[in-house]
């Protein structure tokens, strides 16, 4: 089985929760110029929460599921999971009306035994996953004509995952990207 019962939950929980932290910054109904993707709404809206989490998600999602099959490959046990307090402190932070929000919203679990390589081809998956997302909704909206509120989704998904492609390849400790460039170097 390639997802448990517990991985199933924690997709739509983290899926949720991330809508809920970005739905007062993304309005559809509002768009009407480049200028205008991020603007500021407050109170709770279920089209703004459904819409946030159909732009956020998949790229945290596809992004967590690149790491998890690239190590299935390798033979690891990968598990995705919820990052549940990190999730929560990016609630917290976005309810306090914090003008800086930062949170880790989920992670796949790897273990096994492997060469170096191998767990820096995993590490890179995920933000390579995210580099083809940016690509796909970089091309998307810039040539084809698309209905107003996809071509906003689009240009808010190139968005998001150059931001998701940049900040997991810095070489911090913990994140994919240290593991990458520490297998380049």
């Amino acid at each position: 089985m390639l997802f448990s019962l517990a991985e199933i939950i924690d997709v739509l929980i983290m899926t949720f929760g991330v809508g809920f932290i970005f739905m007062d910054l993304f309005d559809h109904r509002q768009f009407n110029r480049p200028e205008d993707y991020l603007r500021i709404k407050s109170g709770f809206a279920w089209d703004r929460l459904l819409f946030a989490s159909g732009v956020v998600a998949p790229a945290i999602i596809l992004h967590e599921l690149g790491h998890k099959f690239t190590a299935l490959a390798f033979g690891f046990q990968a598990t995705f999971q919820a990052a549940y307090v990190f999730l929560l402190l990016g609630i917290v932070l976005k309810l306090v009306r914090s003008p800086f929000i930062f949170f880790v919203p989920a992670y796949v679990l790897i273990s096994g035994v492997g060469t170096t390589t191998q767990f820096g081809i995993a590490a890179f998956a995920g933000p390579f996953i995210n580099l083809v997302l940016w690509g796909v909704s970089w091309s998307s909206f810039k040539f084809l004509k698309l209905k107003k509120k996809t071509a906003y989704a689009l240009a808010l998904s190139a968005k998001i995952n150059m931001f998701l492609f940049i900040f997991n390849m810095l070489p911090i400790p913990g994140f994919d990207g240290s593991k990458v460039w520490g297998l380049i170097f």
